[in-house]
């Protein structure tokens, strides 16, 4: 069975019976999206579960979208040429607003390259809805890391299309918070984050 390629039309938007604000004022929080983005290796995926673990020891509604755990179910039929990666992010910037709807506070770890993928996820949402979190640790720092071995095979020419190797990474202009994983303790990353949470209020202060 192929899936149609024809759009759906004769759709409506159904409101829900409960609403972001209701969920907000239920749980003493409000809900965000919470956008890491920088090279393999940078850090995302682990400064974006220790904020999560953070806010959940704090009692609040959370959850983290990774990259690599969602190329395993809702974007396994994607590879990593450009439109691909552009899809995939595509893809997570819709989900993202869906757990936004929902009330949680939703972390994703993605290298995301394209500033303009990027932009359009934010589009999606309203003004402060979106954190862009750039995890700056820089090329020779994340390859000297190679956790999975990724730029020894995008170097010897066995990945194609690798990120900040064959494939160029677009780092944010803007972003909200820039963080330099190369060099930041990941306790005082955390830090920064809870804090430019608390700030923004998103989160109580207490």
């Amino acid at each position: 069975m192929t899936a149609s390629t024809t759009k759906a039309t004769n759709i409506v938007w159904h409101e829900a019976s409960v609403d972001r604000s209701a969920r907000a004022d239920k749980r003493g929080h409000r809900s965000a999206i919470l956008w890491f983005t920088g090279l393999s290796g940078s850090g995302k995926s682990t400064l974006a579960n220790a904020v999560n673990a953070a806010l959940f020891e704090r009692g609040l509604a959370t959850y983290v979208l990774d990259g690599d755990n969602v190329r395993h179910g809702l974007c396994k039929d994607l590879g990593f040429s450009d439109a691909d990666r552009e899809e995939n992010i595509r893809r997570i910037g819709e989900v993202a607003k869906l757990f936004l709807d929902a009330g949680v506070i939703v972390l994703t770890a993605f290298v995301s390259p394209f500033r303009a993928d990027r932009d359009k996820a934010r589009a999606l949402v309203e003004d402060g809805d979106f954190i862009e979190i750039h995890c700056a640790a820089d090329l020779a720092v994340c390859e000297s890391r190679d956790p999975k071995g990724l730029y020894a095979k995008a170097r010897s020419g066995a990945i194609k299309e690798f990120t900040g190797i064959s494939s160029p990474y677009e780092a944010p202009e803007t972003p909200e918070l820039k963080i330099d994983t190369g060099a930041q303790d990941l306790n005082e990353s955390v830090e920064i984050v809870i804090k430019a949470l608390q700030g923004r209020g998103v989160i109580p202060t207490a």
